[in-house]
């Protein structure tokens, strides 16, 4: 069973989960490429899976068939389990408790070699109801505080498997950087008496230079303290602090949107590996008026070294702006 164990100080909770070490690849720096009948989530290959939590794809479908779009499974190597208890206790001036969660890999598509820029709007759209739907049903689940869904494309992003593919994890505590978001975000909203997020879109879009793209639902921007170069975050014009409640016309918008920005970040950068993650409120904070959900998009074009992680500054090569033109200039 993985085990979460809490900083005394900082109050950041790790995981210690060394099922995970089972992994040959834990510890090595390639993706594995191997298409076709070797890799496990191409089509055809259902079995070679953990069974199917849902799938999408045509009417009347039966689990784990191979007429699928997207799948969703659970990960083999899961960080969290999601059999257990909490199990919270003290050692001493420490605290720890069962490394309780879930783990799932969605699979965003049967074609090995096509990523999101690749697929058809409506594959993206696919992807994004799978995002929404896990999390609803996540949520039913009271022991869980929290779900981050993410992606690692390229080995410099953690990627071991190039098949296309995110993966969600839910906690049963709210992430201390989401936790930070949050209470930033009280804090503006308490002063101001209106959500920092709304403020940051309004401005960005009248003074323009930082802005990626837009459509009617959603803004893509390159932060003012962007903390990477060509650091990207999509967010929903209108508020809204839960990724769960968002509407179809929204889902068409976002899957256009994120085609375009990945899209530009491939073409402007050479296909560099890339995370990107959805910050959404915590399961038992909804509705919230100083928070506002977004998708961060993070191309890896630099490496985190000795000074970001012993003072927590970033330092970011190319201003914002300057990226946010490159990008603007794609096609």
């Amino acid at each position: 069973m993985p085990e979460l164990r809490r900083d005394p100080i900082t109050g950041r909770w790790i995981i210690i989960s060394t099922d995970r070490g089972k992994r040959p690849s834990d510890f090595s720096r390639g993706v594995e490429n191997t298409a076709g009948n070797k890799c496990p989530f191409c089509l055809g290959n259902e079995a070679m899976t953990p069974s199917e939590i849902v799938g999408y794809g045509d009417s009347g479908r039966s689990r784990n068939a191979a007429n699928w779009r997207v799948r969703v499974i659970p990960n083999k190597f899961p960080a969290l389990a999601i059999e257990g208890t909490l199990n919270r206790q003290g050692d001493g001036m420490y605290d720890r408790m069962n490394g309780l969660g879930a783990h799932e890999i969605i699979i965003e598509s049967p074609h090995h070699d096509r990523d999101i820029f690749d697929l058809s709007d409506k594959d993206v759209e696919n992807i994004l109801w799978a995002y929404r739907d896990r999390i609803l049903d996540l949520k039913k689940d009271i022991r869980l505080e929290y779900i981050l869904i993410f992606k690692n494309h390229g080995s410099a992003a953690g990627a071991t498997l190039a098949h296309p593919h995110s993966q969600l994890i839910a906690t049963p505590v709210v992430p201390k950087r989401v936790r930070e978001e949050v209470n930033g975000g009280k804090i503006y909203f308490d002063y101001k008496e209106r959500c920092g997020f709304c403020d940051i879109i309004k401005q960005e879009l009248s003074f323009g230079q930082r802005v990626v793209a837009e459509n009617d639902d959603f803004v893509a921007l390159c932060p003012f303290a962007s903390r990477f170069p060509f650091e990207v975050w999509v967010l929903p014009k209108n508020h809204s602090s839960d990724f769960n409640e968002i509407e179809e016309h929204q889902v068409v918008n976002l899957a256009v949107m994120m085609k375009s920005v990945v899209g530009k970040l491939m073409r402007t950068l050479d296909n560099p590996s890339y995370n990107y993650l959805i910050h959404t409120a915590p399961l038992k904070e909804s509705h919230l008026p100083h928070y506002h959900w977004h998708i961060e998009i993070i191309p890896k074009l630099t490496r985190v070294a000795g000074f970001e992680w012993g003072s927590g500054f970033y330092i970011n090569p190319t201003a914002p702006e300057e990226a946010a033109q490159f990008l603007r200039d794609v096609e």
